[in-house]
């Protein structure tokens, strides 16, 4: 039987202090197999490769969110770079561009997304993208470093459905999750109707944006067969055949297969 395989989430979150294993504890009988836990500043990084080794389902992405990008340096990012070599990192990331909080300053946050970028095609891994409310610059920055060699997933994907076929053509996968279930999200409703189920991840972002009926509380990948129901209906799919293709699917992304 086909597992939910959750390509994104943030366990190392203060939100999971409490009772983190307690969830873990419940993956399997929800039938999610696998995780990939996804750091975003420096604190983070050793968070989730310990999160990661310590336990069999999980696996973790390192990189630096855009918004957590200030404090980098090249021998802080080399700091990063030494530990992709270990087993159970399976990706770059998050990393990006966020104009919506838009701190620190764009040019700050192009340059280390470049290098990051660079650095993902030194270690051979795909790279998890966040970008928001930066559409155009992401898009030119993947296109100049030839992002379609380094392959990866546009997370948590918040752009048009001609936007989400371009990226679809470059080879990359679109993460979606709870943000689809929402009434008011016409246009993440229309991208998974028109983009090929083969090239969607099922993910959470958690702990946050949870899926309805659970909107505004905290998320955990409990909450995924919600998502893999609502992309089977917008598809005219059957819910077993969503979660068992996009498990192969995350495979595929983060070369597990």
């Amino acid at each position: 039987m086909s597992m939910i395989f959750e390509t994104h989430a943030h366990y190392n979150d203060e939100a999971f202090r409490e009772d983190r294993e307690e969830i873990f504890a419940q993956l399997e009988e929800k039938r999610i197999g696998r995780v990939v836990n996804i750091a975003s500043d420096l604190e983070s990084i050793d968070e989730c490769l310990d999160l990661a080794e310590n336990h069999p389902f999980m696996y973790c992405a390192l990189g630096i969110h855009p918004s957590d990008s200030a404090p980098l340096t090249d021998a802080l990012l080399a700091g990063i770079r030494d530990k992709l070599s270990n087993p159970r990192v399976v990706a770059v990331g998050e990393i990006g561009l966020d104009y919506y909080w838009d701190t620190p300053d764009r040019a700050i946050q192009k340059h280390w997304f470049e290098e990051q970028l660079e650095m993902a095609r030194e270690a051979q891994l795909p790279v998890v993208i966040h970008s928001r409310d930066a559409a155009q610059d992401t898009l030119q920055i993947m296109q100049a470093h030839r992002a379609q060699e380094i392959g990866g997933v546009v997370h948590c994907f918040s752009y048009s459905l001609e936007l989400a076929r371009e990226y679809v053509k470059m080879g990359f996968f679109i993460g979606i999750g709870g943000v689809v279930t929402f009434k008011n999200a016409r246009k993440l409703k229309e991208v998974a109707a028109g983009i090929p189920i083969e090239k969607i991840v099922l993910e959470t972002d958690c702990p946050y944006l949870a899926p309805v009926p659970f909107r505004g509380k905290r998320n955990s990948s409990l909450y995924l067969p919600y998502v893999a129901e609502e992309i089977a209906r917008l598809k005219g799919m059957d819910t077993e055949k969503v979660i068992e293709i996009t498990e192969k699917n995350a495979e595929r992304l983060y070369r597990l297969a």
